[in-house]
């Protein structure tokens, strides 16, 4: 199936662009699509964002929640499934919480996606082009989320920037 990693900056666009590829796909064939979200409220704002995320989708999509266990919930996902990931930063961010091996997390997510029935779109953010962070944590989620991403666009059947609500497409 189609892979495909969508990248923008904060706001750029990105979840929407791969939203509406994905009702797309699934209308045309009477599919279903599916969120994995991988975000997780800690705190009020983030709980609120979450309910509003879902409430604009409405109830043609069905969620899965993958804060840590992505390959699993792609793992689930079945051919007539348009499938977002909304989104590999949050991903890692919880992966790096949780004080996780990144690398081998990065292994098991690449292969769940090779193995995946379904057509993917993961979004993710771009956060390489701004000023260097001032801390050690914030360099380090940095780097290793330019890693994840060109690990994903090189595993990716096509890569799309979103900017100002427009895709470029990369790949």
């Amino acid at each position: 199936m189609t892979l495909t990693l969508v990248l923008g900056g904060a706001r750029s666009g990105k979840s929407a662009y791969a939203q509406a590829q994905a009702e797309a796909w699934a209308a045309g064939r009477g599919a279903r699509p599916v969120m994995i979200a991988t975000a997780q409220a800690f705190d009020d704002e983030m709980a609120e964002r979450i309910a509003r995320h879902r409430a604009e989708r409405g109830g043609a999509w069905s969620t899965a929640e993958a804060p840590l266990d992505l390959p699993a919930a792609l793992a689930a996902r079945t051919a007539g499934e348009a499938t977002v990931v909304d989104c590999l930063t949050l991903w890692l961010s919880n992966l790096m919480l949780a004080e996780a091996d990144l690398g081998a997390a990065t292994d098991r997510l690449e292969a769940a996606l090779r193995a995946c029935a379904a057509p993917v779109w993961l979004v993710s953010n771009e956060v390489g082009q701004g000023i260097v962070p001032d801390n050690a944590l914030a360099r380090r989620f940095r780097d290793e989320a330019g890693r994840l991403n060109q690990r994903m666009a090189a595993a990716c059947d096509q890569a799309v920037l979103i900017v100002a609500g427009l895709p470029l497409r990369l790949k």
